[in-house]
């Protein structure tokens, strides 16, 4: 294997795509190329490309940073990044795989086009999959945890069972639970957040608690959006905070999140829907959310139904143990 020296980038070649432009410098597969871009293997002028489709200039500097060898070498190296997170396998069937997803991976990539995600994993340890679902980036993906959360999802292998889980999510049949830390005391032992919730001009989530729409006063206050509901219960209570077992009667995104913002006990590890003056100097930075999704039914093809559990993480488990 010969390191790749580093490569300027000639006024004729202005305006190549840079998947193209290696190809043809590194003699190799377009689809090689792009292998070494999504892997973060390749510098433009020291920096990462945002896409393997960005275009060259002249005099631009293009640098590898990995020895090639073959397109062969760069899935390894894709496949052990994978390998980094500890994705728990809880049951597996002909029909579904019931998955333990840990903090910190995507299930399915962006625009940006993540290479690293939950459903790289599926494609590779079960690739029978690949063209279930609706969408080829989501195969057999019925259901979302957020990057930052944890916990337990299903994953259909057959298009019977993806639709059969999808339809059972429309009808709100299926059974989601999680343990939420959120900051302050909640007074109710047991309360149901109904607020709706809709995108923001910034792109987040926005919710507030309802008003009597019938009144004049309130007009400017009116928050459109989908309906959503959340239920809680107290499962503990700290100094500062308080720990719940919630359950979604709707899929919205963020919901948890947003709904706890709006009822004014954002959740513990939350860097876009926080309270800043909830936050003390002398608090544990989480580096997560504090979200784990618990307990997770549903029916399966037999028309039988399963549920499936999963403890908290030993992260969430040490941070409580810090706050008692």
């Amino acid at each position: 294997m010969v390191p790749i020296p580093k490569i300027i980038v000639s006024a004729e070649q202005t305006n190549t795509r840079l998947d193209i432009f290696l190809s043809e410098e590194l003699k190799m597969t377009r689809s090689q190329a792009h292998k070494l871009i999504e892997n973060d293997l390749v510098l433009v002028n020291d920096k990462l490309p945002k896409k393997a489709g960005d275009r060259v200039k002249t005099d631009d500097e293009i640098f590898v940073k990995e020895p090639v060898v073959s397109a062969f070498d760069v899935d390894k190296q894709k496949k052990k990044e994978n390998l980094k997170f500890k994705i728990d396998v809880i049951v597996e069937t002909d029909d579904y795989v019931v998955i333990n997803k840990p903090a910190g991976l995507l299930v399915h990539p962006t625009e940006a086009n993540e290479p690293h995600t939950l459903t790289a994993w599926l494609k590779e340890k079960y690739p029978e999959i690949i063209n279930v679902g609706d969408s080829k980036d989501r195969p057999g993906i019925v259901h979302r945890l957020d990057k930052e959360a944890s916990g337990l999802l299903v994953v259909a292998k057959t298009q019977k069972m993806f639709k059969h889980l999808k339809k059972q999510f429309q009808a709100r049949e299926m059974e989601k639970e999680y343990l939420v830390l959120v900051y302050g005391q909640v007074e109710a032992d047991h309360d149901v957040i109904d607020f709706e919730i809709d995108r923001g001009k910034d792109g987040r989530m926005v919710s507030r608690p309802k008003t009597d729409r019938l009144k004049l006063r309130n007009v400017s206050k009116f928050q459109p959006g989908k309906e959503a509901i959340s239920e809680f219960w107290i499962e503990n209570k700290l100094a500062r905070f308080t720990l719940l077992r919630v359950r979604i009667h709707t899929g919205r995104t963020h919901q948890i999140r947003v709904h706890m913002l709006a009822y004014n006990h954002p959740v513990v590890g939350d860097e876009i829907y926080y309270n800043k003056n909830l936050f003390k100097k002398g608090d544990k930075h989480l580096m997560r959310l504090f979200l784990h999704s618990t307990k997770l039914c549903f029916v399966d093809l037999k028309k039988e139904k399963q549920c499936f559990e999963a403890k908290l993480p030993d992260e969430l488990k040490k941070y409580l143990d810090i706050l008692n």
